[in-house]
C-alpha cells in the first residue's frame, strides 16, 4: 500500500478490523503495543490503515525499536 491509498479507520472500522475490544485497544495503546490513533479533526481522530494492517501481521513485535521515527512510535 502506497501513502496515497492509505486511508483513516475510525474506532468503530478498527475493531470490526482487529476483533479486539475498545478498551483492550486503548489499553495496548497505552501499553506501547498497538499503533496510536492521530487527529484528524477537531474533535475526531484515527488509525492510519497501514498502521493497522502492519500491527496485525505481528502483533507481538509491534512496539520494539522497529516502529519507531524520531523517537516516536510510528
Amino acid at each position: 500500500m502506497n501513502d496515497a491509498d492509505d486511508k483513516f479507520l475510525r474506532i468503530k472500522a478498527v475493531i470490526d478490523k482487529t476483533g479486539r475490544s475498545r478498551a483492550a485497544i486503548y489499553r495496548m495503546m497505552a501499553e506501547g503495543r498497538f499503533p496510536l490513533q492521530e487527529r484528524i479533526g477537531v474533535r475526531a481522530v484515527g488509525w492510519r490503515l497501514s498502521a493497522i494492517l502492519r500491527w496485525m501481521a505481528s502483533p507481538s513485535e509491534f512496539g520494539d525499536a522497529s516502529n519507531r521515527v524520531n523517537g516516536k512510535r510510528e
